[in-house]
């Protein structure tokens, strides 16, 4: 498994006694840099292999979940990078509209300046001068994490190239009447002026009141019940069912809407729930979704009442008021006139606000434009269902066809300034004109280009080909497209991937953006709960970096990383990892202190111990095991797998189990040395995607090679050996059990015992110094006492306690033991054996009751035998 012929380099050949991840990993990852290992060449002839990263807000910072992500990215293609692909992983920022505006709207209140001080020209600047002091500090963070990105193929969205992009597709979207403009309902924020995508909208529990409204006089009344009674003032019907017989008497006809001088229509509309409330509900199209799909059906009319503000724009009392000071002034109006039926406050109900600022937001009919997505979500299905493109877990493609196979036209446009503005021109006498990246602006009087810009995702959709430098067809493209893996959080499927999936079929004619969909969960609190200031459980990774070494916070990352499971992570969790890299350090200076070498052929198995034959059976099942591991984006078991390779049988079973092969010397001590040589070798290299710091250092000291970055993957080399497995198996039974055995007696495993063994007619008589050197156990001696016999595994271990345990207190507690053992075994016995219990009792309970008999008796037989070594008092 030596294949690696990289050319050496002259490491120390000394390891420091501790490992300071601080004075390593910075200096290790410009190194990687420096030398262009993450580096992909278009020209290679090797196979591609291709991630583009989800790409952060400008205005971001590492937070766990981009640590997260990022880790496990990082390990696909380190591992893909050594298997001999061209590997890319591409980085790069989203421009993030409103979350970047509003921070240098921020920056210009400070100054007593709003951008309209400025101007639009003026302000884009002050952005753009923003972005290059203030924005990309994640880039510097990714660093630390050690991201093997290619730094050298960083994009923004807003980059001439990807601004390319934009108007590239828009003008063919356009052009195939795909794009259109229209008035529709948006959720429409009125801090930040703009409409926003339901990705931006974030639900939380309101305390806000329901009043029961009157409408109508005597029998051509009825009720209705809202949350936002302001909204009444733009009413233009009543619905209910058209089978509701309670209101089939006033179907068409029209009532008196409380407060205005106006009459509105009682419509017969199927949305309606007849079970719900009273079965009548108030229609205001203008400002409300599923009012304005039942207005559009009916033909009824939309008012507006209230500006992009949130301010009262009817006349009448309530002209100029705040929605919020409407509501309470409508309600107080309507009760003076006898309207109010009920009202029940507090009433919890689900209410969106704006991630950006935590404004309510408000539902609004607004001029925007829109994408026509039923062609093009219909290609994004198919793709999933003909298996161009898989989604792990499995089991997520539901929510992902939920998604694409009901999807809305999407709401493309921004009212901001910052962003792609719309190509679109209108001329003075109503000419509509929209422009390619290549085409010149009409000029002439009246002329002006629409004033949004572009939603964010609008951009991010097209990432997979745009930051590869379409629409050009550049060797990139022809190299890295379609890309092979997208890794995003289960939470973004519906917003970006789907649009995605939509852009890259439809640009690169049906041509797939990726070919699997992987999708993690979510990094939660080590309590399971959602991270959020609120809580006061957000967790700075860099923090964890400080203390304990990125090694520590990636691996203790992809050991949680169940696919499309959330990821539970506390600093007690990071600790431990933190305590695996330094075992792993330990076990490698133990090694090389010990004459662990790559250098020749592994001698043949004849002339292998059962002990070395053993790890390297377990090695290349190793192997093979994250192997598969990887091909299902199982990161948790393969961490675990590692991880216990390494620490169970690498460093507490062969390191100790050799070390009396070491002491000895000899030409079986070379073998052993060799033989630790690949075991080391192959596991640094399995371990080095995720953990990639420590293992560099350890592994360019064992081989005096180059890099693992550039290493070469190991291989399943075949080799099994079941019977030497199986010997090696005796000797950790005989082990654990006397650890046991000794633990019971209150003896620390380090203790020198003196024993006396009887292996004859193992497979364990080989092992007698090993056995001996892993459980302390010291030659019997002229004054040996057998005060305790284990039997175990076909052998006989007996042991000297004398002067190590008070006999008469061990007898004392054993026997209290026994009998309470004895009474649990009684009353088990007494349950089981009446017949009436059994008849009524569920089977899970006396399952329950016979688990507890069974192991009632085994402690009875485990500490007679216990009583039985124990010499007499």
């Amino acid at each position: 498994m030596t294949e690696n012929t990289q050319t050496p380099s002259s490491p120390d050949s000394e390891l420091p006694t501790a490992y300071a991840p601080a004075e390593v990993e910075g200096k290790l990852y410009e190194r990687w840099v420096e030398r262009g290992y993450f580096t992909a060449d278009a020209a290679s002839e090797k196979p591609a292999y291709t991630i583009v990263i989800p790409p952060p807000n400008v205005t971001g910072s590492l937070h766990l979940g981009h640590a997260f992500q990022h880790t496990l990215m990082d390990a696909l293609t380190r591992r893909k990078r050594m298997q001999g692909y061209e590997s890319l992983w591409l980085p790069g920022m989203d421009h993030a509209g409103i979350a970047t505006q509003n921070k240098v709207e921020q920056q210009l209140a400070e100054e007593g300046k709003s951008r309209h001080d400025l101007g639009r020209e003026e302000f884009v600047e002050r952005v753009w001068q923003w972005k290059e002091e203030y924005g990309g500090k994640i880039l510097g963070q990714m660093r630390r994490l050690g991201d093997g990105v290619d730094w050298s193929r960083e994009r923004f969205t807003m980059d001439e190239g990807l601004s390319k992009a934009v108007q590239t597709i828009f003008k063919k979207l356009f052009d195939d009447g795909l794009i259109y403009r229209a008035e529709r309902i948006i959720n429409w924020c009125p801090r930040c002026l703009t409409a926003i995508s339901d990705i931006e909208v974030e639900y939380q529990e309101d305390a806000g009141e329901l009043v029961s409204i009157k409408y109508g006089e005597g029998e051509d009344s009825l009720v209705v019940a809202t949350t936002r009674a302001e909204t009444m003032l733009g009413d233009t019907a009543v619905a209910v069912h058209p089978d509701d017989e309670r209101y089939a008497h006033l179907i068409g006809k029209q009532i008196k809407l409380p407060l205005t001088d106006r009459t509105i229509p009682v419509v017969a509309d199927a949305h309606v729930d007849p079970e719900f409330g009273t079965g009548a509900v108030k229609v205001t199209p203008a400002h409300d979704p599923n009012d304005f799909a039942i207005g559009q059906r009916h033909g009824l009319p939309s008012m507006t009442i209230m500006d992009e503000h949130g301010v009262i724009t009817v006349h009448g009392p309530f002209l100029g008021l705040d929605r919020f000071e409407a509501r309470s002034a409508v309600v107080g109006a309507l009760r003076q006139q006898g309207r109010i039926v009920a009202e029940k406050r507090p009433y919890a109900h689900s209410v969106g606000h704006c991630s950006r600022c935590s404004t309510t937001v408000e539902p609004r009919l607004s001029l925007q434009w829109w994408v026509k997505v039923e062609t093009l979500a219909k290609a994004a299905g198919d793709a999933v269902r003909d298996g161009r493109v898989a989604i792990h877990p499995q089991e997520m493609e539901k929510r992902y066809f939920d998604w694409v196979d009901n999807l809305n036209d999407w709401c493309i446009s921004r009212q901001l300034w910052w962003g792609h503005r719309i190509p679109v021109w209108y001329g003075p006498d109503g000419e509509v004109v929209c422009l390619g990246p290549d085409d010149e602006a009409p000029t002439g009087e009246g002329w002006t280009q629409d004033t949004d810009v572009l939603d964010t995702w609008f951009s991010s959709g097209l990432w997979p080909f745009s930051t590869l430098g379409w629409p050009a067809k550049t060797p990139d493209l022809a190299k890295f497209y379609s890309t092979d893996v997208l890794l995003t959080g289960h939470d973004i499927i519906f917003f970006w991937v789907a649009r995605m999936m939509m852009f890259g079929l439809y640009a690169m004619d049906g041509e797939v953006p990726f070919k699997t969909i992987a999708l993690t969960g979510l990094v939660r609190d080590e309590r399971g709960k959602k991270m959020s200031k609120s809580f006061g459980n957000v967790v700075d990774p860099l923090d964890w970096m400080d203390k304990y070494g990125s090694d520590a916070v990636r691996f203790t990352l992809a050991k949680g990383a169940n696919p499309g499971t959330d990821v539970p992570i506390g600093e007690d969790w990071v600790q431990a990892s933190s305590k695996f890299a330094n075992k792993i350090w330990n076990a490698t200076r133990f090694a090389l202190m010990n004459g662990a070498t790559i250098e020749g052929e592994l001698p043949p198995a004849e002339q292998l111990s059962a002990t070395d034959r053993w790890i390297l059976s377990r090695l290349n099942k190793t192997v093979a095991q994250v192997d598969a591991y990887y091909e299902d984006f199982q990161f948790s078991k393969l961490s675990e797998a590692l991880y216990h390779f390494a620490w169970d049988e690498v460093f507490d079973w062969y390191v100790e189990l050799s070390k009396t092969t070491f002491f000895a010397g000899g030409e079986q001590a070379k073998v052993s040395a060799r033989v630790l040589g690949e075991v080391l070798d192959v596991m640094l290299r399995l371990l080095h995607p995720v953990v990639p710091f420590v293992t560099e250092t350890l592994w360019t000291t064992l081989t005096g090679r180059e890099s693992l970055v550039i290493a070469d993957w190991p291989k399943d080399s075949g080799f099994r050996d079941e019977a030497a497995e199986a010997e090696i198996g005796s000797i950790q039974t005989l082990t654990k059990e006397v650890r046991r055995f000794r633990k019971e007696q209150g003896l620390d495993d380090k203790q020198k015992v003196p024993a006396r063994l009887d292996l004859t007619g193992t497979v364990l008589a080989a092992h007698e110094a090993a056995i001996r050197q892993v459980l302390r156990l010291q030659p019997e001696g002229d004054s040996f006492s057998a005060t305790a016999t284990l039997p175990v595994a076909g052998a006989t271990v007996a042991l000297d306690l004398s002067g190590t345990i008070d006999v008469a207190a061990e007898r004392k507690r054993l026997s209290k033991d026994l009998a309470a053992a004895e009474k649990e075994k009684q009353q088990a016995e007494a349950k089981l054996g009446n017949e009436a219990f059994l008849a009524k009792a569920p089977d899970n309970v006396v399952d329950k009751i016979k688990g507890r008999l069974a192991k009632a008796e085994a402690d009875i037989a485990r500490i007679q035998a216990q009583l039985e070594t124990l010499p007499a008092a």
